[in-house]
């Protein structure tokens, strides 16, 4: 039983035989537009608030870079507050914009950002803090916004896991301050590989959008008009990050499947999973805001009192994959080796498992694995 797979099909072949057969160019171009639009609608935002990319790490890299260049603090290296527990192209993403990630605790109910933590790090070169909806969730984020606010950061939402969801009735991605989607091959949408970041003020926008194209001023709307900027200047550093019209085809079948079939499936396994989960002695589930609503892209749980691998063992011997979302970063020899000390995110680690969890699966699957952990837990 795979833990995770890519849900594509006949509709995405189409799509990809259309820009190869019929429209003939396979850069950024008017698959890409139309992409860009797709998502604006569906998120209620702007499209010129709206920025593919190749990768969900180049929207979180365009992102820092865009916040470093919009800070009027010049001392110093800038410094991201960023929660440990994440995929490591969060931190990487901050260092490669020039910053320096400065890893936070988390809280142990949720695995999301530890605000009282974070506070305790903030220094004259602070200049922002990135959020990570783990595990899909936007844990109390209006409180981040605050936290923010009071203490004149900007906000990076790393919400690679939590297209879809909703945060007291609001989409993620219809409001905020950055925030960025990542589409790879495993997420609640996918363009194959691809990302973007939505930008709530202009010049953030402006910066991610030229930058993404190689810093080439106004790039972006020649390439959606066919056209390329010859004569264009260049006044700060960019990189290829742009999504191209392949991938933009794909994302747009995804985006027209995702209300009707992708969610309600993921919600429902997830529900599987809690129902079976929720009373098991050994196990917690992460705790989420019942305001919220939340389209899973990982099944996390919490293996207690030491038992996480004899719980991976039992299910590795039925065929049952399984994952651990994440090693702390802190952790890494790149970024800490282990300093600062973060007690709560390094018991996570010892309990997190991750579990089988996307639409192919059936729900009888799921009530195979929660019985392997039962007999597992029980022997």
């Amino acid at each position: 039983m795979r833990l995770s797979r890519s849900i594509v099909g006949q509709e995405e072949a189409k799509a990809v035989s259309r820009v190869l057969l019929e429209d003939g160019y396979l850069g950024m171009g008017s698959e890409t537009k139309l992409f860009e639009e797709d998502l604006a609608a569906f998120l209620e935002v702007e499209r010129e608030q709206v920025i593919t990319t190749n990768s969900g790490t180049a929207a979180l890299h365009l992102a820092c870079d865009a916040i470093r260049a919009c800070s009027r603090k010049t001392s110093g290296t800038p410094e991201i507050l960023v929660p440990s527990l994440t995929f490591v192209a969060s931190f990487q993403a901050i260092s490669a914009a020039g910053c320096k990630p400065v890893a936070c605790d988390v809280l142990a109910n949720t695995g999301t950002l530890d605000l009282e933590d974070a506070r305790a790090r903030i220094t004259e070169n602070t200049i922002a803090v990135m959020f990570v909806d783990y595990a899909s969730n936007p844990w109390h984020l209006h409180e981040v916004y605050n936290f923010a606010k009071e203490n004149g950061l900007r906000v990076v939402e790393d919400a690679a896991h939590a297209f879809g969801c909703r945060h007291h009735g609001k989409r993620i991605g219809s409001f905020g301050d950055i925030v960025c989607f990542s589409f790879d091959g495993i997420k609640n949408i996918t363009c194959g590989e691809g990302g973007c970041l939505v930008c709530f003020d202009e010049e953030s926008a402006r910066l991610a959008a030229d930058a993404r194209l190689l810093s080439v001023e106004g790039d972006t709307a020649k390439r959606f008009s066919g056209g390329r900027s010859w004569d264009a200047d260049v006044k700060r550093q960019g990189w290829r990050y742009h999504m191209s019209n392949i991938m933009a085809a794909i994302g747009r079948s995804q985006l027209k499947r995702f209300p009707k079939e992708f969610l309600p499936k993921r919600t429902l396994r997830a529900s599987v999973y809690a129902q079976r989960l929720v009373k098991q002695e050994g196990i917690a589930l992460l705790e989420t805001d019942p305001k919220d609503f939340i389209v899973p892209h990982i099944q996390v749980v919490r293996v207690l009192n030491g038992k996480k691998e004899l719980v991976r063992k039992a299910l590795e011997e039925r065929g049952i994959a399984t994952g651990l979302h994440y090693k702390p970063n802190h952790l890494h020899s790149f970024f800490g080796h282990g300093k600062p000390s973060l007690p709560v995110t390094e018991q996570l680690f010892s309990e997190i498992l991750t579990l089988p969890l996307h639409p192919a699966l059936s729900c009888q699957d799921i009530e195979e694995v929660c019985a392997v952990i039962k007999k597992a837990l029980s022997a």
